[in-house]
């Protein structure tokens, strides 16, 4: 009899801002053990008995190198016995590592693993990158796209697929009205476990630093009062262009995780799962426009599934920029009502390692209150890729 892989509980921080949130002086292992150790806990299982952590990390340095997994299972308070790895896909790797989690139940007789992500951005990225022997010049010379910025490839998305500032700004604005009204409704209230930390906070006259106790319980991006005239009157990044802090999502801290078993361990332990991880794909297009990345990856994962668009209840599709969504909708043809049905990354933020993990975590819960049967997790990816992952939701 074939073993299912069913994710039974999902645990995240609320998305901080990078530099300046509660989460800027959190370091990697103690933020992705805050919610490992609470994803087990609403598991209901006891931590020896998880045999594996996988956790996605898209920029290890820091305390993030040397497999953060490992790290922050430790610090999670489970016991040495329980095995950890780190995997980058960039923003595809909590969503990566939740399949492999379940590739693991599925074929190699592991009972129960977790899957997740982790970012933190403000510890890392920018002033903090180890910037040593960061490009090879062959490769530079042989496919120099592949060290273009993302912001880059969204304009080069805009300006190749005639996606004008209008359009994007329009999404963006639906985007913060919806977590608006999800929020609101507390619909993200089961997903978040708040954080107790210290955060670092910089003296705008002396630039002196100090540190202050917080506790992070929601998320800080999202901003319900924006108007259309708000959103117009933001510069672009680049003079001429049409990208601007409006219509992209910020840099953001965060950590997600997922507990997942098989479905026999599940049924003798009398636990209802959220949903059954059935698949995950992963494509590859030009680097300089990975931002139609879901439009290689999605028909691969459906046509693997014998399913169409039209099958699939809710979609979440990561976007670090309002194009890129746009796009890919319009080009599969997406309904726009199953679609980021609460808000997405332009509101909330997009740590990288992260996100991919909380969309799983959020189709689930939001599927099961739709009572919907099928989510498909998809995003763009840094250096030319697209990926999808399906789950079957448990009603």
């Amino acid at each position: 009899m074939t073993t299912e892989a069913v994710i039974v509980s999902t645990a995240r921080t609320g998305v901080g801002k990078a530099y300046r949130g509660a989460l800027n002086n959190t370091e990697g292992p103690t933020m992705a053990g805050h919610v490992m150790a609470e994803a087990v806990r609403r598991a209901g299982v006891e931590p020896d008995e998880v045999e594996d952590v996988v956790m996605g990390c898209a920029m290890q340095q820091g305390t993030m190198v040397m497999n953060v997994a490992r790290k922050g299972a430790v610090r999670a308070g489970l016991p040495v016995t329980v095995a950890g790895t780190t995997i980058d896909r960039q923003c595809a790797s909590g969503l990566q590592a939740i399949a492999v989690a379940a590739r693991s139940i599925m074929l190699d007789g592991v009972e129960i693993a977790i899957g997740g992500g982790i970012e933190s951005i403000s510890l890392v990225q920018n002033d903090h990158m180890n910037r040593f022997h960061a490009v090879d010049d062959e490769l530079m010379a042989m496919k120099p796209e592949m060290y273009m910025s993302m912001l880059d490839t969204a304009e080069i998305v805009a300006e190749r697929y005639k996606i004008g500032r209008d359009r994007q700004d329009e999404y963006s604005l639906e985007c913060q009205r919806r977590i608006g009204a999800a929020m609101q409704a507390g619909r993200f209230n089961d997903e978040i476990v708040p954080i107790t930390t210290t955060m670092a906070v910089v003296n705008k006259d002396t630039r002196e630093v100090s540190y202050q106790q917080v506790t992070l319980s929601k998320d800080e991006g999202p901003r319900p009062e924006t108007t259309a005239e708000g959103l117009a009157k933001i510069k672009p990044v680049f003079e001429g262009k049409t990208i601007t802090a409006g219509n992209a999502s910020q840099l953001s801290d965060g950590a997600s995780a997922c507990v997942l078993m098989s479905d026999k361990t599940a049924t003798k332990k009398g636990l209802k799962p959220l949903g059954i991880f059935r698949g995950f794909v992963a494509a590859g297009v030009e680097p300089n426009e990975m931002g139609i990345g879901p439009v290689a990856a999605i028909p691969r994962l459906l046509k693997r599934h014998g399913l169409r668009i039209d099958d699939i209840d809710l979609w979440e599709l990561n976007e670090a920029y309002a194009v890129q969504v746009i796009y890919c909708r319009d080009k599969l043809g997406i309904d726009p009502d199953k679609l980021n049905v609460n808000g997405g990354s332009i509101a909330i933020g997009h740590p990288y390692g992260m996100t991919g993990s909380r969309l799983a975590g959020h189709i689930l819960i939001e599927g099961r209150r739709r009572k919907a049967k099928y989510g498909v997790v998809t995003m763009c990816i840094g250096g030319g890729m697209g990926a999808a992952g399906l789950f079957e939701l448990v009603n």
